[in-house]
């Protein structure tokens, strides 16, 4: 009987000294990750802006119970599973409480962007907090590899889903054309996989990566069965959505306050046709030109280049009445005109141009391209879903790739005509 109790206290002993060995573990991987709760791309990973690759996940506590019944409540169209790489994650962005904050308050003005042309296209609200795995809601985020925008397309897949860049725009940093591309690629990727974890992941790596991952895994169309197939950085991105996911909805429960916005999100929104300079329109509102540049982020040189064959959407912060008269004229050129020159990287345009010159007709006619929705045509052209189907006697709200669209009753209509469609009372 001594010698079974003399070798009961052994195994203890041992259990106890392992224990010991892995908490040591535990904290020294606590360490480091803390060394990298500030997001620095820079140090972490570049091509996602707050994503660290943390492929050494803490061990789960008696606390992960409370977590995932969290998740599970909050589950609507895609799975939100719990494990200790979501954990991981969980608790990085926890630790980062001003920066979620700011995350927080940032939402209140993109999130309804999101939601509008998500519901357009079918897929599910919650891939919206996806943006900000991404790029932490920074319309102007450019990875190391020169993904930008909120949703961090690259050139060549900005381009396949209708996106335009050239030396005055930069549609990946446009809110609204942005996410309505976002959601195409994620609809699509949703209809070849059949999965919207799988979806989420093609997002990061590219479908092609994950073809090869469920082939690897033998044709397993399951994230985490393939997950050890698919590239380091996108094992980690899948978890990081989940995370995010708990963090936005459960954010109050962590000491994390909402900060407000740094600016209005209170907006208007109008169809410009002319060339006219940002910090123009920003005199003329009686408001900073940064407090322009923020709402409209995709204008390269600070100036829009609009014409009366491409209307260019210009947001707008809401102002007094008073300032109405003086926004008509430096957007119609009544007192200073202004005229498209060659681009040169960080001038403005400035020319002069006779306002009795202005052509003052919409363009009447559009060929859908690939990626673009009814909803999004709509935006782009100032009118309404509703007017297009009429116009064009659709019975749905497919835009059929290729089609010529009639766009405009044919009115004549002034250089600027209110869109109305992302205003906010």
């Amino acid at each position: 009987m001594k010698r079974l109790f003399t070798l009961t206290i052994c195994l203890l002993s041992l259990q106890i000294l392992q224990a010991k060995t892995k908490l040591s573990h535990s904290v020294k991987l606590f360490t480091q990750l803390s060394r990298v709760t500030k997001f620095n791309p820079e140090a972490v990973n570049a091509d996602t802006t707050i994503l660290p690759v943390l492929n050494q996940p803490l061990p789960l506590t008696s606390y992960g119970g409370v977590y995932k019944r969290r998740l599970d409540s909050i589950r609507k169209d895609i799975q939100l599973d719990y494990n200790e790489y979501v954990q991981a994650y969980i608790d990085l962005y926890m630790r980062n409480r001003e920066e979620m904050g700011q995350v927080v308050g940032l939402t209140k003005y993109y999130f309804p962007i999101y939601e509008k042309a998500f519901r357009e296209a079918g897929i599910p609200e919650e891939i919206k907090f996806l943006s900000i795995v991404e790029s932490k809601l920074d319309p102007n985020a450019v990875s190391r590899v020169g993904a930008t925008g909120l949703w961090q397309f690259m050139g060549t897949t900005a381009k396949i889903y209708g996106l335009n860049m050239d030396n005055y725009i930069d549609d990946r940093r446009d809110p609204i054309q942005s996410s309505y591309a976002a959601a195409a690629y994620l609809k699509d990727a949703y209809q070849e996989f059949g999965d919207w974890l799988l979806a989420i992941a093609s997002y990061n790596c590219g479908k092609s990566n994950v073809e090869r991952a469920v082939e690897k895994a033998g044709g397993v169309t399951d994230f985490w069965s393939i997950r050890q197939y698919l590239p380091v950085e996108t094992r980690g991105y899948v978890p990081a959505f989940i995370a995010m996911n708990y963090v936005m909805n459960y954010f109050n429960k962590h000491n994390i306050v909402a900060q407000p916005c740094n600016f209005s999100i209170r907006t208007d929104t109008v169809m410009v046709k002319r060339i006219v300079p940002l910090s123009s329109v920003a005199q003329a509102l009686d408001v900073s030109l940064r407090e322009i540049t923020v709402l409209n982020p995709s204008y390269r040189m600070a100036v829009i280049n609009g014409s009366p064959k491409t209307p260019r959407r210009l947001i707008l912060p809401q102002t007094a009445k008073a300032n109405y008269a003086s926004l008509y004229n430096v957007l119609n050129g009544v007192d200073n005109p202004v005229l498209a020159t060659t681009p040169k990287t960080n001038t403005y345009a400035a020319a002069t141009e006779t306002p009795a010159k202005v052509e003052r007709r919409m363009p009447t006619h559009h060929k859908v391209r690939k990626g673009e929705t009814l909803a999004s045509i709509a935006d782009k052209f100032g009118c309404e879903v509703s007017d297009l189907k009429a116009w064009n006697h659709l019975k749905t709200n497919r835009a059929p790739i290729g089609a010529m669209l009639k766009v405009s009753a044919g009115e004549v209509a002034a250089n600027v005509q209110d869109d109305g469609g992302y205003s906010k009372n």
